[in-house]
């Protein structure tokens, strides 16, 4: 009966997101005049989510907890409807992914849609609502970052910042060697941000009782084991999850990308 009531909650916690997805398509539907404070998807994508709810709460004259609820589903609304465009735009020219390519996507949407609704159930303290909203912008990121590589050669999808983790015990020692006087210190490598990323996220798993580290690991397979997925994407899935599992009242080491 125990085993019942976590697998209740994960699957209302499902639902949950799955509203909040249908929402977001309604939303874009009727123009979220009211959210959008007069202004256009591309007057608005011109800024980061961080500086749109900054300027909402301003302008709105309400507190940061409350305008990330509101305005973190309107930024992702018009976040995804660029993505549809680029997806049409592609379907158009014949350059888009081929349909098992977009099959598997899906799969992987899924999968990562499973893991987010159990993290932040499982994350101590679970996530507060301001966490819960930004989940479910920091999401629109992969599938746009899909399409986004499909453009041409040229194009890349939203890459990773160049530095690691801050405050973490994980971080390479190369981080805190001396650089040469005069010199600038390196840039961490591709490979010492991923194994700092990695190193994080076991911390934040290690952290849970068993029953919730055992259950997590096995949604992240999911996500990461059985899909066609670069090095940017798997980088940017760690970044993800590790912003599910940190409380939410402490600063993000992975904010929200864009």
């Amino acid at each position: 009966m125990s085993t019942d009531r976590p697998q209740g909650r994960v699957l209302l916690i499902l639902s949950l997101l799955a509203m909040a997805g249908s929402g977001f398509a309604q939303s874009r539907a009727q123009g979220r005049a009211a959210d959008r404070l007069g202004l256009t998807c591309a007057q608005i994508l011109k800024m980061s989510s961080t500086q749109w709810i900054a300027y909402f709460s301003e302008t709105r004259k309400t507190d940061l907890t409350s305008s990330t609820v509101r305005a973190a589903p309107a930024y992702g609304a018009c976040y995804q409807a660029r993505t549809d465009d680029l997806a049409q735009a592609l379907l158009r020219s014949g350059k888009g992914p081929s349909k098992a390519m977009r099959t598997d996507f899906a799969a992987f949407e899924a999968a990562l849609k499973d893991f987010t609704a159990k993290a932040l159930m499982d994350a101590e303290p679970p996530a507060d609502p301001p966490k819960q909203a930004l989940a479910l912008l920091y999401q629109d990121q992969f599938r746009y970052q899909f399409y986004q590589g499909y453009q041409g050669k040229n194009a890349k999808g939203p890459s990773a910042p160049k530095t690691p983790l801050t405050g973490s015990s994980s971080t390479p020692a190369a981080k805190n060697a001396q650089p040469a006087a005069g010199n600038p210190p390196p840039a961490p490598s591709d490979a010492d941000q991923m194994t700092t990323a990695k190193n994080r996220f076991g911390e934040l798993l290690g952290a849970l009782p068993e029953a919730k580290l055992h259950e997590l690991h096995g949604a992240f397979g999911e996500v990461l084991g059985l899909h066609v997925l670069d090095e940017a994407m798997r980088f940017a899935v760690y970044r993800y999850a590790i912003f599910l599992l940190e409380p939410s009242k402490e600063e993000s080491s992975y904010p929200p990308p864009f």
